[in-house]
């Protein structure tokens, strides 16, 4: 019954708009991607499985967050929520990031990025998913699978960078949005862009809170953003950006179990970016500072850090043969007031180099080899190695196998705060993938399939309860999977993407599908813009003990018309079905909700 009721949504979506403008002639070159070989290179040249999004398709779907973006566009990709606005933190907090079933609440094993940074805490060591707003965003490229070998720690599962927004057009120009909905739900933003000559800005201010969905749930925050870039010569330039992000929130704990709680958080980033680029050769020199303080209503409080540097080159050899080597340090920790050591600054220090060399042989194969050497304050020696090999058998198919190895060193609050334990290993991986790429009808309809098997070790993960709770080291894991993704610009006016990704684990993984698939149909007809997405979930275990799963599947639309060039009305309704589900145990998920707004441009 759910699949004839998908297969309905999808015809009721695209007969009616395929009246449109017939097809023109057109060539579509192969997408560019830098997360996966940190320099700008065709997807297909990449050894990893990368999905790209880009701000338009993000803007279309019209939600205010990054990461609950993300799923209608990466396979084997899930991110848990709670409520109409706000993931949280602690005991029922949302955001975690489950990347092929790995990843957790909160998110350690999956490594989110801004402009190649990571943005994870000092003491919890996972980002915080709320700071991550839609407006500044220009693209996204997310790793499926392990990227330690270019990224070291807490990227074990995979990667998610967060490329912003830089001015483009010469002057000044802006952006205002307005917006109100269901449970009270508002959001404000302003962005305004700026550039001169070898200077360019971008700021942005956003706001939003909500009353929630249940008594006592209610969020709000606030975020500014701020971006400046000088282009020192024709082949160097310098970025400097800083990032706030302050909300307040209360929780009143799962419904069997109603427990008021409160936060109150400010996280901030800075980072000051130095690039070049040659004929030859490009790279770049990256400062970063990260910083937080939390205040919960559990009586916790901290402060926290995670300084870096990291330099990076790329050399191209020949024609057909590339080395990109590079070396990083960083500092992270921070204090708290509860644990074995409350109150006393805990740093941790990693220093590694790594190297990616790439090789084009017999004209149709490429081979990838990369090793990253990782010395730990604590944890002393890791090694991570990866290799692939990839080969174009002709210019709309390309086949791809990668073995690659993924690591995740215990966090400062793992060790030392919450049930901790100073004796905890490092987490490690072997990811094994075959991957088949393929683009019909003059590259308009382009396919990917995927095989994956992730072998790991030393799963972290509290045992007991209480007082006697203690993050032990259980043992091994497997995952495997298939994962399928397309995307058919069927007319200059439509288009479809769509994915499907299969689970089966030897466990029983909390936050990760067995199935799930998603479905996007994109119409514009002159002023009008018509977003329709369609997301089913089977097999999704919300708690253990006792076992639950939900199964759901959700309809959402965004309709937007642009009046005069300058002003864009909208509305967007989530839910249209109106779905009873959970994603968190004893989080009641909202029902059909609706939110309209105007946008303003300069």
């Amino acid at each position: 019954m759910i699949k004839i009721r998908l297969v309905l949504i999808a015809l009721l979506v695209v007969a009616p708009l395929l009246a449109g403008e017939p097809i023109k002639d057109s060539v579509v070159l192969d997408e560019q991607v830098v997360t996966g070989s940190r320099y700008v290179t065709n997807k297909s040249g990449v050894p990893f499985s990368v999905s790209s999004i880009q701000s338009e398709e993000i803007q279309q779907g019209g939600r205010y967050n990054v990461l609950t973006s993300l799923s209608s566009y990466v396979p084997g990709f899930f991110v848990t929520e709670r409520n109409i606005l706000g993931f949280g933190v602690a005991v029922g907090g949302s955001g975690g990031i489950s990347i092929r079933g790995i990843g957790s609440t909160p998110n350690t094993q999956v490594l989110v990025l801004i402009d190649g940074h990571p943005q994870y805490q000092g003491i919890f060591g996972h980002p915080l998913g709320d700071a991550y707003v839609s407006s500044d965003v220009e693209k996204v490229e997310v790793i499926r699978g392990p990227a330690s070998v270019l990224y070291g720690s807490n990227a074990m599962a995979g990667a998610v960078n967060i490329l912003t927004k830089k001015a483009g057009k010469e002057g000044l120009t802006g952006e205002a949005t307005v917006a109100y909905g269901s449970y009270n739900t508002q959001r404000y933003g302003l962005t305004t862009g700026f550039r001169r000559n070898k200077l360019h800005a971008f700021i942005a201010a956003n706001h939003g809170r909500t009353d929630g969905i249940r008594d006592n749930t209610d969020f709000r925050i606030s975020n500014g953003y701020a971006k400046v870039g000088y282009d020192i010569s024709s082949r160097w330039s310098a970025t400097a950006d800083i990032s706030l992000a302050d909300y307040v929130a209360n929780d009143n704990g799962p419904l069997h179990q109603p427990a008021p709680f409160h936060i109150d958080i400010l996280r901030g980033k800075t980072a000051l970016s130095v690039d070049n680029r040659y004929e030859s050769s490009e790279g770049s020199i990256k400062l970063y500072h990260n910083f937080g303080r939390h205040d919960l209503s559990d009586g916790w409080q901290s402060n926290d850090r995670n300084t870096g540097l990291m330099a990076y080159q790329t050399f191209h050899l020949t024609d057909q043969s590339g080395l990109t080597a590079g070396i990083e340090a960083k500092q992270y920790g921070g204090t708290g007031n509860k644990g074995a050591s409350a109150n006393q600054l805990k740093l941790v220090s990693e220093l590694a180099a790594y190297a990616l060399y790439q090789q084009q042989f017999l004209r149709i194969f490429k081979a990838t080899g990369g090793l990253r050497v990782e010395q730990h304050s604590l944890f002393g020696t890791e090694w991570v190695p990866m290799a692939g090999l990839s080969s174009r058998l002709s210019a709309h198919t390309d086949l791809r196998f990668s073995a690659s190895k993924g690591f995740r060193s215990p966090t400062v609050m793992e060790l030392y705060t919450y049930a901790p334990n100073p004796d905890l290993e490092p987490e490690r991986m072997i990811n094994y993938e075959l991957s088949w790429l393929q683009s019909y009808d003059n590259y308009r309809f382009n396919t990917e399939l995927t095989f994956f098997l992730s072998d790991g070790t030393n799963l972290i993960q509290v045992v007991g309860v209480g007082q006697a709770a203690q993050r032990q080291n259980v043992g091994a894991f497997r995952n495997k999977g298939i994962e399928f993704a397309a995307r058919y610009r069927i007319l200059p006016s439509l288009s479809l993407v769509g994915n499907y990704s299969y689970l089966h684990a030897d466990r029983i993984l909390l936050a990760a599908p067995q199935h799930q698939v998603n479905l996007t149909a994109n119409y514009r007809y002159k002023m009008v813009n018509l977003n329709v997405s369609a997301q089913h979930v089977n097999g999704l275990t919300v708690a253990i003990s006792p076992l639950e799963k939900e199964s759901y599947t959700l309809v959402n639309a965004r309709l937007s018309v642009q009046l005069h060039g300058s002003t864009e009305l909208f509305v967007s309704t989530q839910n249209l079905l109106n779905q009873k589900y959970q994603i968190n145990k004893g989080y009641p998920m909202p029902g059909i909700n609706v939110h309209a707004g105007v946008k303003v441009s300069i």
